[in-house]
């Protein structure tokens, strides 16, 4: 029994980070969150963890989304699709996790404010 007990705990020493142990960039609120975004400002966007996605406007500035619940594998997979009626991207929409592999739509998240940050590297 013992060899196998050590050979767990060496095998959880050497096991890779997972999408929860990712490091967020620490980030500086410089302005009250908004409810929206202009999807046609966006110009890229960057899946921090399972709960936080920067959105870069074209303007150069970030917009931290900070989901209100953790949504799997986001962190993991860093890709996301989204449906609206309109060109905004709201608090009140959702994303939907694009799996690799072809496996389907993964989980469906909701979405929280969009906070104007600084990036603090």
């Amino acid at each position: 029994m013992r060899p196998l007990l050590f050979a767990l705990a060496a095998a959880a020493i050497v096991a890779p980070l997972s999408a929860k142990d990712k490091e967020v960039p620490p980030a500086t609120p410089t302005g009250p969150a908004v409810d929206c975004v202009n999807l046609s400002q966006v110009r890229e966007t960057h899946v921090r963890s399972d709960s936080v996605i920067d959105f870069e406007m074209n303007n150069r500035k970030i917009l931290r989304n900070t989901l209100p619940n953790s949504c799997p594998s986001l962190g993991f997979e860093e890709r996301f699709a989204y449906s609206v009626s309109t060109n905004q991207l709201c608090s009140v929409d959702t994303i939907t996790v694009l799996q690799s592999g072809g496996a389907g739509p993964g989980p469906r998240c909701g979405l929280g404010k969009f906070q104007p940050v600084t990036i603090t590297k």
